[in-house]
């Protein structure tokens, strides 16, 4: 008898267990602890302060205005013009707001319906590892095979494995999905690595799938910039472009996301989003067409990124004078420490510990990978923290983190 396809789901993200019944995440079981214990939660990736407050208050004026039905299908027409126009001036990258804009529950809405739309039984879909846990969730839903390039720990930070990749690619290679800033290494992709991306989707006649929720928070001090994989020479007519509203303006749970792209591309994803969500976040879309061309919450988010690079630096520097060996960020809300300095092998140990020896939680980094893989054991003794919480709640965790020397 087949198994049932949530089993499927379950054991792509190493939550099925040998019964055979559903396991809670690691990211629910770090919460529950953080919780019990009184410890800074520095798991879970989501600010503790909102986003602008004229943000806020556009969607409250939508409410008010009566913007409390469902929306049309693809999003509203404002908010579709306000993403390209957005793409449009800031990367070139000119696509019709009516055909080839669709805005989607968040991008992790986006990211599935593509996977469900393009993929099935019998293709293959790749993507960099560690990779954010709904990739494999996804994948496995769509009865696809999860293939996986390696991100490598470098002086230079986490960087790509070309010849990793290259070999990753088979004739069977459908879909690869690319996330830059990169969730959890805190990566941002150069141009060169793109490139390479680029050049095998072509010659495997692959489609590419880009993940830029984090698209305006790459960090100072960063030698990297944000390069849209849909601005390569010849890639807009194969690349579905990913974002959101919930990491650039701080309203994660609103859940805006768009998708851009090709219409043949769109019109696909379109046909299958319209059977999960159907559509969603009636006011928050007005908010966020708002968001997207006021140049004061521009200026908002330039600042955010500037705070979070501060953020960064505390953090980094009170996991190294703990004893962990740290790869600095260049973008992203979150920093990897390797616990092996501090003699654990395994992250899982690190993180059910820290609570009771330092009061922080912080999540294993093998919860972003396939279990047994190279990359798993290369990230064994790896956890990852976030820095999008208060400088005062960061300070505290890094005093807390001192106990670790002690």
């Amino acid at each position: 008898m087949t198994a049932p396809r949530w089993q499927d789901v379950a054991r792509a993200t190493g939550l099925l267990g040998d019964d055979g019944t559903a396991r809670a995440t690691v990211f629910a079981e770090m919460s529950a602890l953080a919780a019990r214990t009184g410890a800074v939660n520095l798991g879970q990736g989501f600010p503790d302060v909102d986003g602008p407050a004229s943000v806020a208050r556009a969607a409250a004026d939508a409410i008010a205005a009566g913007a409390n039905q469902y929306p049309p299908g693809p999003g509203i027409p404002a908010l579709r013009e306000a993403v390209a126009a957005h793409q449009g001036s800031r990367y070139g990258l000119h696509w019709d707001p009516d055909t080839e804009v669709l805005v989607t529950a968040g991008a992790t809405e986006a990211i599935a319906a593509t996977v469900l739309a393009l993929t099935g039984p019998g293709d293959e879909v790749l993507t960099l590892e560690p990779f954010y846990d709904s990739y494999a969730a996804v994948i496995a839903l769509a009865g696809a095979t999860h293939t996986t390039a390696p991100l490598v720990a470098t002086a230079d930070g986490f960087r790509l494995d070309l010849d990793a990749l290259a070999a990753a690619f088979t004739p069977r290679t459908r879909l690869v999905l690319v996330n830059t800033p990169h969730n959890p290494t805190g990566s941002v992709l150069s141009r060169e690595e793109l490139a390479a991306i680029a050049r095998l989707a072509v010659e495997h006649d692959a489609l590419v799938v880009t993940d830029e929720v984090y698209e305006h928070l790459v960090l100072e001090g960063s030698a990297g910039e944000h390069v849209p994989m849909a601005t390569l020479p010849g890639m807009a007519a194969r690349t579905l472009t990913i974002s959101s509203a919930g990491k650039t303006f701080s309203f994660t749970g609103w859940k805006i996301g768009w998708l851009t792209g090709p219409v043949a591309l769109v019109t696909a994803v379109r046909t299958v989003k319209q059977f999960l969500t159907y559509v969603n976040g009636a006011p928050f879309q007005p908010a966020i067409a708002f968001a997207l061309r006021d140049p004061d919450v521009a200026a908002w988010v330039t600042e955010l990124a500037s705070s979070l690079s501060r953020r960064r630096d505390l953090l980094c520097a009170g996991l190294e004078a703990a004893g962990f060996a740290v790869v600095r960020p260049q973008g992203t809300y979150f920093v990897l420490a390797d616990a092996a300095p501090l003699g654990y092998d395994h992250g899982v140990t690190l993180c059910r510990d820290l609570p009771r020896l330092a009061g922080v939680v912080g999540v294993p980094v093998t919860a972003f990978t396939h279990a047994g893989s190279v990359v798993d054991q290369a990230l064994r003794s790896w956890v990852r923290f976030t820095f999008v919480k208060r400088e005062d709640v960061l300070a505290d965790a890094v005093d807390r983190l001192a106990a670790l020397r002690r």
